[in-house]
């Protein structure tokens, strides 16, 4: 088993021995095109894996892995890994891997361990597990440093209260939502029923509360008033009336998360009529 690194500087120079091939003294043409940043708390870290797991091919990163332990003493431990993805003709991929344990009063202060690591020159996004932590001091210093902020409202307890909050930092970093993503079939197909759908006074969805809770959003910030909501509990986007008549299901299949990250990694701009739709279910 690998010897865990306890510093920054031990964490650059294993990624610095991993870089050179073996055989050689040459190292790697790196192809990053991102640093992907992932705050993970223990309960996340399974799913987490899973994710990062379909990503690597379609988006050749530094993937720093943040794992909180404030419990335990000061301290960090991490572990590096490279993984090569041959693409045809002789060429291939590197992927480089950063897991660190942040323990006790390291994990307040995450952005002074992963700003050394990020790649010069190349966007960075934070995936966050989880409800962030908003107003705290590892939230805050993390927003500050990052391009793009990915949550997944779908894990939140707390909707719509929790989007008062997230749409306080839209001004500061770009935020993207999975769950958001997650109804861009449905989006479509409502949108399609228009100018029918111009008098809607009430929406109800079959799915999770953030996938209600953003579709009402959507159609009140869109029409510039008030939709009554009803919400009724899935584990996915089942169904949706409009006055009480079914909306036609969208065609297709839903996407796996690893497509949906994928999806949100590609994007560089805000976006608007999320952030619209976001402020409208907090409401």
């Amino acid at each position: 088993m690998a010897t865990a690194l306890t510093s920054v500087r031990e964490i650059e120079r294993e990624v610095a021995t991993l870089r050179i091939a073996p055989g050689s003294d040459v190292p790697y043409l790196r192809t990053s095109v991102m640093t992907h940043t992932a705050w993970v708390p223990p309960e996340w870290v399974e799913a987490a894996e899973d994710v990062l797991t379909g990503l690597a091919e379609r988006h050749p990163s530094r993937t720093i892995v943040l794992v909180p332990e404030p419990e335990q003493e000061d301290g960090l431990e991490a572990q590096v890994d490279v993984s090569v993805f041959p693409t045809g003709e002789g060429r291939q991929i590197w992927a480089e891997t950063i897991r660190i344990h942040l323990k006790g009063r390291r994990a307040s202060a995450p952005a002074s361990v992963v700003q050394p690591l990020f790649l010069p020159d190349l966007p960075v996004f934070l995936r966050w597990r989880g409800v962030p932590s908003f107003g705290s001091d590892e939230f805050e210093s993390l927003v500050d440093v990052v391009d793009r902020l990915i949550v997944d409202s779908t894990e939140w307890a707390d909707l719509p209260g929790s989007y008062a909050r997230l749409a306080e930092v839209f001004d500061r970093v770009a935020v993207s939502d999975i769950a958001w993503a997650r109804t861009s079939r449905w989006r479509k197909e409502l949108a399609s029923l228009w100018p029918g759908i111009a008098n809607v006074e009430r929406i109800k969805v079959k799915g999770t509360a953030a996938q209600a809770q953003l579709l009402a959003g959507w159609l009140r910030s869109r029409l510039g008033r008030d939709v009554a909501l009803e919400h009724e509990p899935a584990d996915r986007l089942e169904g949706v009336e409009i006055d009480g008549e079914p909306a036609p299901f969208p065609p297709g299949d839903p996407p796996l998360p690893s497509d949906l990250l994928s999806e949100e990694l590609d994007r560089f701009e805000r976006d608007r009529i999320y952030e619209e739709a976001v402020r409208s279910a907090a409401r």
